[in-house]
């Protein structure tokens, strides 16, 4: 039987000897070596999106590839693609460090410098491994084979302009259309979620973030089931306790809801700490909200250089929601897309925080009327995003109507309950001097 398998070295000379080492493997079949942690996701993404026989049977992690550290990366990859089995490369041969690459997933661990007959003895271990867990998921239809569901982070450039309420009817729209989908507060000291949908909960996210191994039931018990579907994973009643969630523990608990929900929608708030900043990073789709004034534009252009600084994410990958938008203000669109170097979503939100405050006043935001061009607006954007599915029956999916051929798809933008234009053209309503929250 052929091995494959991936290498995942970022140092130059460490991927040439690994390269050298692997070809001299009987029947191993190694691929190119990528450079980091996002190359390494992104293609055992691409591969299992095919088919499960399309990912190697192994892949090698050196200790040094970043920008995600070693051991979290195994912990992500054991998570999403379980059948592929995982070695790690270190120079740290510590029962310590051995303890923790078992914890994290890992299916052995080899030495540098590195010899033959170890990493021959490693790679033909985890290969059978590998094969077993195989032979296992082609006979159950009920275990997750998948590359995992599709994680959206909506960021605020500033607090108040609408990250929540843009979070939350995303989630809703996604939900609507058939998805099952995860709604989590990481607005770990501020997070209103539980407020705008009047839950009380006692569980939340820091009930999660000591737990080493997540398990299905684990999950569930954290998570509240809300009346409309939604999965809510909540930010703490006590602000200070969001300091006990860390960049490690967001990776595994967002690691842990995309292979349960086909949608995960995370509302980082206005303020990036580690735990936020890891789920922006592991996302598929991250959304930065604006308001189209220059204190809020400021802070998006602000944002968006720190992500990139910190290698969380390129300024291209990043969609830029105007909220709060009127026609006549100064600061447009095209403006916008210019000074932050995002590409800015075609939905704009409409100025008219009057539909919206009987709602949130009574903490029904998710009966919101489905006449609202706010919600239009963003359940119009959910289709522009591609979180939402094609509605087989044409009817109405919570207050939207979800057309045949609609938006569903991520090419078909904004189609899904496009906010009605009036007889003049101007697309304005009522209370279009004022925003959303």
């Amino acid at each position: 039987m052929t091995t494959r398998i991936l290498p995942a070295v970022g140092d130059i000379d460490a991927a040439r000897s690994v390269t050298t080492l692997l070809s001299q493997l009987p029947d191993a079949e190694p691929a190119t070596p990528v450079g980091d942690s996002t190359q390494l996701i992104d293609t055992l993404a691409r591969l299992a999106g095919e088919a499960l026989d399309e990912l190697p049977e192994v892949v090698l992690v050196h200790e040094r590839i970043g920008p995600v550290p070693a051991l979290e990366l195994i912990r992500e990859v054991s998570l999403r693609f379980p059948s592929v089995g995982v070695v790690l490369i270190t120079a740290d041969a510590s029962p310590n460090l051995f303890a923790n690459a078992m914890d994290s997933g890992a299916r052995g661990l080899v030495t540098l410098p590195l010899s033959y007959e170890e990493l021959a003895n490693r790679v033909q271990a985890a290969a059978q491994w590998s094969a077993g867990v195989r032979r296992h998921l082609t006979s159950g239809s009920d275990v997750f084979t998948g590359p995992g569901g599709t994680v959206v982070t909506v960021t605020g450039a500033k607090g108040g302009v609408g990250a929540t309420v843009t979070a939350i009817q995303l989630a809703l729209a996604a939900q609507a259309s058939g998805n099952t989908v995860a709604l989590v507060d990481m607005d770990l000291q501020t997070g209103d979620i539980a407020s705008f949908l009047d839950v009380q909960f006692r569980r939340s996210l820091v009930d999660l973030a000591l737990i080493t191994d997540i398990s299905p039931r684990v999950l569930s018990d954290a998570v509240f089931s809300h009346s409309t579907g939604l999965a809510l994973l909540l930010a703490p009643g006590e602000g200070e306790r969001g300091e006990e969630v860390s960049d490690r523990s967001a990776r595994q608990i967002v690691s842990a809801l995309r292979t349960r929900y086909e949608i995960v929608v995370i509302d980082c708030g206005g303020q990036m700490n580690g735990a936020n900043a890891a789920a922006v990073e592991m996302a598929d789709v991250a959304v930065l909200v604006t308001t189209p004034d220059v204190v809020a534009v400021r802070g998006a252009k602000r944002v968006v250089r720190m992500w990139e600084r910190l290698q969380i994410r390129k300024a291209e990958e990043t969609i830029t929601l105007v909220n709060r938008f009127t026609r006549n203000t100064e600061i447009q669109p095209p403006l916008i897309q210019k000074i932050t170097g995002t590409r800015v979503a075609s939905a704009a939100v409409p100025a008219n925080f009057k539909e919206l405050q009987a709602s949130i006043d009574s903490g029904r935001l998710h009966e919101l009327d489905a006449k609202s061009t706010v919600k239009q607006a963003l359940w119009g954007l959910a289709g522009e995003l591609g979180i939402v599915k094609e509605s087989a029956t044409g009817k109405k999916s919570g207050g939207a109507l979800v057309k045949r051929n609609s938006g569903a798809f991520k090419n078909d933008r904004g189609s899904i309950g496009r906010p009605r234009r009036r007889r003049d053209g101007s697309g304005r309503g009522p209370g279009d001097s004022e925003g959303t929250r």
